[in-house]
């Protein structure tokens, strides 16, 4: 019974010890300085030009979307330039594909846009579809570039 007690209180002490070394002193801002805190919409409403902020083109963002418009969107973030799709069949087609986009670099380039496709199941796709889509991708952000008049 003595043994017992003395275990427990020994997991006790060393818990609590453990947990006193955890904590620190906490630094707090001087009264000249205020906490900074801030939100998402700070980041995103502070400069006139969202591209500045955000680390993704915004013609490929938008023309992935639109492109691939029959598919479900899922998880989009726009901080790495990711969008998840759910399974769709496209117009006149009778397979349906799942794809993952990345757009990586705030420039209209080709190495910018990586596409994954995959069919039911997670099935691969041929890489000339693949292409094709990618193809369709670019070319609808070049065509919403050109619209917008920035050259």
């Amino acid at each position: 019974m003595k043994t017992a007690r003395a275990a427990r209180l020994m997991i006790v002490t060393t818990l609590c010890a453990g947990l006193a070394a955890c904590g620190g002193t906490a630094e707090r801002a001087s009264p000249q300085e205020p906490e900074r805190v801030t939100r998402i919409q700070d980041v995103l409403l502070r400069s006139e030009n969202p591209s500045a902020t955000v680390g993704v083109n915004k013609y490929l963002w938008n023309a992935s979307l639109q492109v691939l418009n029959f598919l479900p969107v899922q998880t989009v973030d726009p901080f790495t330039g990711v969008i998840q799709t759910g399974y769709g069949t496209p117009p006149g087609g009778g397979r349906s594909y799942r794809a993952t986009i990345q757009v990586s670099d705030p420039a209209l380039d080709a190495r910018s846009l990586r596409l994954s496709l995959q069919g039911p199941g997670g099935s691969a796709v041929e890489p000339g579809t693949v292409r094709a889509v990618e193809d369709a991708i670019l070319t609808r952000a070049r065509q919403l570039r050109i619209q917008d008049g920035r050259l």
